[in-house]
């Protein structure tokens, strides 16, 4: 119904306007994208470099200074050509799956040659019932989810999206939800509670209980998973800070496209800029229960927003149609996750709603108010043109190679 890149941000923008629809990229730019980047980094990082140090931690600042540079690598693919960043997600999703394969056969064959301690064992024992604790067990679990909807990021880029969109979250969603259960229930066969809780790399630390000398193809699968997922992320999350661009949203340089590879090249810099920057927090982790409450208010303004343009434009072309009773399904359970962890984790809550409401002023100054002061719009101009410049480098190291 709105064949538009940007995934979400198209959608409230076209339901409820540009205030909420800016508030969507304003926490998207600050906290959801580059946090879930910097984070799928980091994981790369450290399963590459446990295998250097496997009986301790890895060194701080190598685990950074990796996950820049492969950030770094992931963004260059991404601005030079969007054929090269295609390929490099198309292997390296194999790969994912080939990995995942072999932890769930491996953890089946555990299981029927008398592997029986994952019915005897509690592992159930001490959970915390309350909807708020569940909601918020969700939150991490949702997490490794993340990327469900990144193709709507793509819209105006896909072939017949009408026939190819329903088509591909049709066979992945179902596959990636089964394979990642699965994967799970193998790590619980295998590994007791006490393992479980206590690795920071748990695919690894199962590799090193079944795989023996072969240990080591964990690792290096899980490591090529993470590495095929920041790339896909980079590439999807790029074009919603491309879209906002182009709606006037952000500085326009971000806008810009390359002419040769039909690449948008400085939303991609900016992108991996301000990911870079999150690498510097210490504990960026702690980051996922403030980006998965933003989050899911946001997709609970977007599933609104459908239902809303159902009631207000029913007469919309709707190329592609499901029952009503599925978004109102859907509805329900974001209340779920937005609503019940108010009262069990109230600063994460306060914290996030904080990081929204702040883009309110950001707003009116910059974008809303026509008649500003001279000074303000030196600011934006300027800040334009850093971005343009950025811009205008690459394009001449493009044309030096």
């Amino acid at each position: 119904m709105i064949p538009k890149s940007g995934g979400d941000y198209a959608y409230i923008n076209e339901a409820f306007g540009p205030l909420p629809a800016f508030l969507y990229l304003w926490v998207g730019l600050l906290v959801l994208v580059p946090t879930g980047n910097a984070i799928t980094a980091l994981t790369f990082a450290q399963y590459i470099l446990q295998q250097i140090w496997p009986s301790c931690e890895p060194p701080y600042e190598a685990v950074r200074l990796l996950a820049a540079l492969v950030t770094c690598f992931l963004t260059f693919i991404n601005c030079y050509d969007v054929k090269w960043a295609t390929r490099v997600q198309d292997a390296f999703t194999g790969t994912k799956i080939l990995a995942l394969l072999m932890i769930v056969l491996a953890g089946g064959w555990v299981l029927v040659s008398g592997g029986t301690k994952f019915w005897t064992s509690n592992l159930m024992d001490g959970t915390n019932s309350e909807p708020g604790y569940v909601a918020l067990a969700f939150y991490s679990g949702l997490f490794s989810y993340s990327g469900w909807n990144y193709l709507n990021f793509v819209t105006e880029e896909l072939k017949d999206p009408y026939r190819n969109l329903p088509r591909a979250i049709i066979i992945s969603l179902p596959l990636v939800t089964v394979i990642y259960v699965l994967t799970n229930l193998a790590y619980y066969v295998v590994l007791t509670k006490e393992e479980l809780l206590s690795s920071t790399a748990v695919a690894v630390t199962f590799g090193d209980k079944l795989f023996g000398a072969m240990s080591w193809t964990i690792p290096f699968f899980v490591a090529c998973s993470t590495f095929g997922a920041l790339n896909g992320a980079i590439f999807a999350s790029s074009r919603l800070f491309f879209v906002g661009a182009r709606q006037g949203h952000l500085p326009k340089a971000i806008a810009l496209i390359n002419i040769h590879h039909f690449t948008p090249v400085p939303s991609l810099i900016f992108l991996c800029i301000v990911t870079l920057i999150l690498l510097i927090i210490e504990d960026v982790y702690i980051l996922i229960n403030y980006v998965s409450f933003v989050e899911a208010l946001f997709t609970l303004m977007s599933v609104c927003g459908l239902l809303w343009l159902r009631l207000k434009r029913p007469d919309m072309e709707r190329p592609i149609k499901v029952n009503i009773i599925l978004p109102i399904a859907f509805f329900i359970i974001c209340a779920f996750l937005v609503t019940l962890p108010c009262y069990v984790r109230p600063l994460e809550v306060g914290v996030g709603i904080i990081i929204i409401l702040s883009g309110i002023p950001v707003y009116y100054v910059f974008i809303y108010w026509k008649s500003k002061p001279p000074w303000l719009d030196k600011l934006g101009y300027s800040l334009t043109t850093v971005c343009a410049k950025m811009f205008m480098c690459v394009l001449q190291e493009d044309k030096n190679l």
